[in-house]
């Protein structure tokens, strides 16, 4: 058991929508990522979407409507609802979701989950 500094970890990596596991919490993965550009439109069928931003300003696109969050603003994207995040500039953002969950919602297309 010891801290984590979210910006280490960050500056480990420069790829974007490829999230990182930084720690587990009773069986979540809390991720570290960068989002750029548009992620594709996806649903996580049975559990919810945990979205905290760090740095820059992120779009959350939910059904049909938009919420933009700055950073220490968060959203928790109910079970099966179908969104999108996006960010014009590179934003950096903390996700926490059940440990193994596809980041897409379909293991097929989603991102590997390395540990750092």
């Amino acid at each position: 058991m010891k801290p984590v500094n979210l910006a280490e970890k960050l500056s480990q990596f420069s790829s974007h929508w490829d999230p990182h596991v930084i720690a587990d919490y009773n069986g979540n993965d809390i991720m570290v990522v960068k989002f750029q550009g548009e992620f594709p439109f996806h649903d996580h069928p049975e559990t919810d979407d945990f979205f905290l931003v760090l740095e820059g300003e992120v779009v959350l696109d939910i059904e049909d409507r938009s919420h933009v969050m700055g950073p220490g603003e968060l959203c928790v994207v109910p079970a099966g609802v179908t969104h999108r995040p996006r960010a014009e500039r590179e934003a950096k953002v903390l996700l926490i979701e059940p440990a193994g969950t596809p980041n897409t919602g379909d293991p097929a297309t989603a991102a590997g989950k390395p540990r750092i």
